[in-house]
């Protein structure tokens, strides 16, 4: 504790009781006002959402870019001018990307790496960062999602897939946030999943990673406010899809298609993309399940596992 906060704390102690409850009595006014005025901004915001923010000077890192919805996020965010460093395991499926890219003039880095591999990941940075130059986007994709019931997962699925979905984005937050600390600028994003709000059969251990990437994002964001030096600039988006055609949802169980399709990749990353450039807190895909699942979390468990059973949505075991 520092010396000034201690004597604060003194002083505090030490005035009259009708002091301290006068002043208690503003700070409650002051606060009621911040808060009524931060509703207002983010009602406004809904009705008029804030213009996208320019990203033809940032340097956007993808992790899982080899396919899927992290090819899409590239591909859009090559086309609006950024830098992208494409980063996968999958060195043939990166380099695709990165040629695709490239062919639709876009300028794009491949770099190979395991992000469960604290140490790979911090050559990493250091490589890009003398290659290419401080990334100011980082967007946490990799992920896998084994499917099946609880008892039938083996300790190396859950170990490999907590060690992907939760731990690798840790490693990729050590080694890129001190950069944007430094220079107070810069906007982490991390995918997290409609499973990371609710529980769903045959997806147990995968729901638990992603309950803990939303809560990864939202402690890192309340640290960084508390945090003493200014970091307004750097800001936060955690993405939820729920049922996206990547090649991880093998057998998808919906009962009303037309109110809860799959979407395809390039649907979902032109929401992704947009979320980043409006600097949105938090997205669901479909954007609609946001409001859904606030309004399916007041209710009992109880009424809450017959909505379920109603709606018949879901993911039957892979093969």
């Amino acid at each position: 504790m520092t010396s000034s906060h201690k004597i604060r704390e003194v002083n505090m102690a030490d005035e009259p009781q009708i002091i301290y409850a006068i002043r208690v009595f503003f700070e409650v006014i002051w606060m009621i006002i911040k808060v009524n005025y931060e509703v207002l901004k983010s009602t406004f915001r809904m009705v008029i959402p804030s213009d996208p923010k320019d990203v033809s000077d940032d340097i956007i890192l993808i992790t899982g870019a080899g396919h899927g919805m992290g090819r899409e996020m590239a591909l859009r965010f090559g086309r609006l001018g950024a830098k992208i460093v494409c980063v996968d395991i999958n060195a043939k499926g990166n380099e695709e990307t990165v040629k695709l890219i490239k062919q639709e003039k876009g300028e794009a880095f491949n770099y190979e790496c395991d992000v469960t591999n604290r140490s790979a990941v911090m050559e990493l940075a250091e490589k890009v960062s003398v290659q290419v130059g401080e990334v100011t986007i980082l967007i946490n994709n990799a992920g896998i999602m084994p499917c099946k019931p609880v008892l039938k997962h083996s300790e190396k699925e859950i170990r490999t897939m907590m060690d992907i979905n939760v731990n690798g984005i840790l490693w990729m937050i050590q080694a890129f946030l001190p950069a944007m600390l430094e220079r107070n600028y810069g906007h982490i994003v991390s995918m997290s999943s409609m499973a990371g709000k609710m529980g769903l059969r045959n997806l147990v251990p995968y729901c638990g990673s992603k309950y803990g990437v939303r809560g990864i994002m939202e402690a890192l964001s309340v640290e960084l406010h508390e945090d003493p030096r200014d970091t307004n600039g750097i800001k936060f988006t955690t993405v939820c899809p729920y049922i996206v055609n990547t090649g991880l949802c093998h057998n998808p169980r919906i009962r009303f298609q037309k109110l809860m399709k799959t979407v395809e990749p390039g649907e979902a990353a032109d929401q992704i993309v947009d979320a980043i450039r409006r600097e949105y807190h938090e997205i669901t895909i479909p954007s609609d399940m946001y409001y859904t699942n606030k309004i399916f979390g007041l209710l009992p468990p109880a009424a809450g596992k017959i909505m379920t059973d109603f709606i018949g949505t879901g993911l039957d075991p892979h093969d």
